[in-house]
């Protein structure tokens, strides 16, 4: 008898301890369970990742809990006026949310060497501080003047559209 009253205090035991290893930081039973933040893997985390709020539930999947003063926009002229003027250009990549376009090389009309591009629509103001256009061509980095008449190139159409778009 004795022997079974001794395991079934040791399975008690046991049992009590896991669960308290299963506390999500709430219970400190015995040392184990208790997190804080001053432990070495929080530490090393990012302040962005620990300034996020933490999904506590699977129904916290459902509720907006991002921040709604975050947004992204990017000018609808501006982007539509790089895929005009490019559209030499085999278009590679594009992200309309961060507003980057990579275009594989390609060769202006009427002219003999081929280029690449990347187009970066940054604000959703239609200014020249709005886009940066970054060229290269199979011998290496294009002039910075070149790639400055690609985007007043792409700033002298994205005017246009939207001149377009107001006489509608």
């Amino acid at each position: 008898m004795k022997f079974g009253q001794t395991t079934t205090r040791v399975m008690i035991a046991a049992g009590l301890l896991a669960l308290a290893g299963c506390t999500g930081g709430g219970g400190n039973f015995l040392g184990f369970g208790g997190k804080t933040d001053a432990s070495p893997a929080n530490a090393e985390r990012p302040a962005r990742e620990r300034s996020q709020p933490q999904r506590e539930t699977i129904w916290d999947l459902f509720t907006n809990r991002d921040d709604p003063n975050t947004t992204v926009e990017v000018n609808k002229y501006l982007w539509n006026a790089a895929l005009d003027v490019l559209n030499f250009m085999p278009l590679e990549a594009a992200d309309p949310f961060t507003g980057v376009m990579v275009f594989g090389y390609g060769t202006p009309p009427g002219g003999g060497r081929a280029y690449k591009a990347t187009v970066y629509v940054r604000d959703p103001a239609l200014d020249a501080r709005s886009i940066e256009v970054a060229l290269m061509s199979r011998g290496g980095p294009v002039s910075t003047e070149t790639a400055h008449k690609i985007e007043d190139a792409i700033l002298a159409r994205a005017r246009q559209l939207r001149i377009q778009d107001r006489n509608l």
